[in-house]
């Protein structure tokens, strides 16, 4: 199964594609990064021109690896309303277009995120960047941190189902 989690941003959208492994035989289940990388428009450009750009390497990304699902972080409240309005056009755009070609689509408070990689909401930046290295067993951090940022919601969602696939076999079993 192939998760799309997406950092979203104006400047810089973040998206992180992994793929999520069935276990084999005594094997846990485990993830692979099959794309990491970041979208960037340039800031002289309309906002307009900036969202058909970020809109146009969406559609792109989910045409070439047709996820299942798209993870996209929720906007968290900032201080600048011109950023937040930003990052929250551009979640709407990945929303949209993930919908539109038929996948799950959730989203993850930032703290959600740096809790189910790190196993602590407050972790920063280079901790998630060293947490995501580690877990999709990288040869070197992922850079820029916007790229990690998507990688790791796309590992919160896939934590997250593997929870609650737990959780129904365990009710099942009770019964």
């Amino acid at each position: 199964m192939f998760v799309l989690g997406i950092d979203p941003g104006l400047s810089r959208c973040g998206y992180g594609v992994v793929e999520q492994i069935p276990a084999a035989g005594s094997q846990r289940a485990r993830s692979e990064a099959v794309g990491l990388g970041v979208i960037c428009t340039a800031p002289n450009e309309s906002t307009a021109q900036r969202l058909a750009t970020q809109m146009r390497e969406l559609r792109c990304l989910i045409d070439e690896f047709r996820p299942a699902v798209v993870a996209v972080e929720r906007v968290f409240f900032q201080v600048n309303a011109r950023t937040a309005m930003g990052v929250a056009q551009v979640a709407g755009l990945a929303m949209a277009l993930a919908s539109d070609t038929g996948a799950e689509v959730v989203e993850y408070a930032p703290n959600e995120v740096k809790q189910a990689v790190a196993g602590w909401g407050g972790a920063d930046k280079a901790q998630m960047q060293r947490m995501v290295c580690e877990l999709l067993a990288l040869d070197e951090l992922p850079i820029p941190a916007d790229a990690a940022d998507a990688a790791a919601v796309a590992l919160c969602h896939l934590s997250r189902t593997g929870w609650h696939r737990a959780a129904a076999r365990s009710r099942s079993i009770a019964r």
